[in-house]
């Protein structure tokens, strides 16, 4: 059994978060139930940002896309964190909350001229843009506007992580960021530096997520330094930031061996730090971009079980109330989870079921061959690692209401964002006048 934070097994052999049973957690808000630890993801924060601020001059932004609501800004803004955001919502959210501007960074693609201009308006620290098309375009919006925007470019530097195929970013066939081998990266870099109303400061970078070789980092690392002197030697332009993103990895199932944060730290900073030194550079601020490493392990979700099906000699599945409507990893990625019987924890695991969501969808399965106590309708059972892009990524097919969050510390359960219901489906509907 995986418990991090402040999970653990009270004297009734029930599953407790941040000293809230979670049995009296299903009895006050319902299933399924995300359950966010306040204590694990502030120590998270606290973790990462010690690990990298002990190395040299440093800056930990937290990826809002991995579990982004007003209460988890408020959160991340009292750890002393920066905010990435990847959208006009997330940058609303961040606003609505009172997140301090100045340590937004602004990602994406396809970024709106809306969404520009709203995040120009707003003061935010940083755009990071992304392609030859978004930096004109801003640069026109800055005019227009009468401000200046500090920016990063993004660039792809041709590393590929060892991680799942749709989770990584750095290969060279990837939508994001100015490609580095061709040279259109440098073509980046010199057009910045030539506009009116946006001060290049910096790069960034990011090769994918759920990595556990830290020499993945070094590499990509060591090539951005280079890529840094090269632009210095060109240009005569010393860029005084890199940020290298995110992608720490962390464990969600048997055989995940995550490296401690520490060991991150030092595969990004010692590189920078040596390359400076043989490249005749100033030593870079050094941004860093967690997410799921914050958020995931803080996180769990409780489902009540269901109806039983047993295929003689091949399965036995058991249905929960939730499913891909809450957690689509499973059916996207192929993710892997754990879970117990929360209210029967300290029972030993006698058969292997596999977890089936209650989707329509043959796909919709959470959990394949998992051992449990023997499980009956009314049993709660609580999966782990579930605090990154459960929630950012959930949806309502079948019509199905997301469920609530509650944010648990030191005995008390607080409502961060409440449980949908079925007018909240139709809130939107129209009909028009014409099949009345």
């Amino acid at each position: 059994m995986y418990l991090n934070g402040t999970m653990r097994i009270n004297s009734q052999g029930h599953l407790e978060i941040g000293n809230v049973d979670t049995v009296d957690l299903v009895k006050d808000f319902g299933t399924p139930l995300w359950v966010i630890d306040e204590q694990g993801f502030r120590q998270n924060c606290r973790d990462i940002k010690q690990a990298f601020s002990r190395l040299g001059e440093s800056m930990v932004i937290y990826a809002s896309k991995t579990l982004c609501t007003t209460a988890i800004c408020k959160i991340v803004a009292q750890e002393g964190l920066g905010l990435d955001v990847v959208s006009g919502g997330e940058l609303y959210t961040a606003i609505k909350a009172g997140f301090p501007v100045e340590k937004i960074y602004f990602h994406g693609n396809n970024k709106s001229r809306e969404e520009i201009k709203m995040a120009v308006e707003a003061g935010i620290g940083r755009i990071v843009v992304d392609n030859f098309y978004e930096l004109k375009l801003l640069d026109k919006i800055c005019k227009e506007l009468g401000k200046e925007q500090d920016v990063l470019l993004r660039i792809t530097p041709g590393v590929e992580a060892h991680t799942h195929e749709y989770i990584k970013t750095g290969q060279i066939d990837s939508k994001f960021g100015f490609t580095l081998p061709d040279g259109q990266a440098m073509e980046g870099v010199k057009e910045a530096i030539s506009l009116d109303n946006v001060r290049l400061v910096g790069l960034h970078c990011h090769i994918g997520s759920q990595i556990f070789a830290m020499q993945s980092f070094q590499h990509a690392t060591s090539i951005m330094m280079d890529f840094i002197a090269e632009v210095k030697k060109t240009s005569g332009y010393e860029l005084m930031e890199l940020d290298m993103g995110g992608g720490f990895g962390i464990y969600y199932y048997h055989g995940d061996e995550p490296p401690d944060v520490e060991d991150w730290a030092e595969a990004v900073m010692l590189t920078v730090e040596s390359k400076a030194k043989e490249l005749g550079l100033t030593t870079p601020r050094v941004i860093v971009e967690p997410g799921r490493s914050i958020a995931g392990s803080a996180g769990v979700t409780l489902y009540m079980a269901g109806s039983v099906k047993e295929v003689k000699g091949i399965r036995k599945y058991l249905a929960v109330d939730g499913g891909m409507g809450d957690n689509p990893r499973p059916a996207l990625y192929g993710s892997k989870y754990t879970a117990i019987v929360a209210n029967r924890a300290n029972e030993a695991a006698v058969e292997t079921v596999s977890i089936a969501g209650k989707c329509c969808e043959s796909g919709d399965m959470l959990i394949w061959d998992c051992d449990l106590p023997s499980v009956t309708a009314g049993d709660i059972i609580a999966v782990f690692a579930t605090g990154a892009y459960n929630y950012t990524m959930s949806s309502n097919y079948n019509r199905l209401p997301r469920p609530a969050m509650v944010l648990v510390n030191n005995g008390s359960a607080d409502l961060i964002l409440k449980r949908e219901s079925y007018e909240d489906l139709i809130r939107n509907d129209l009909i028009p006048g014409r099949l009345l």
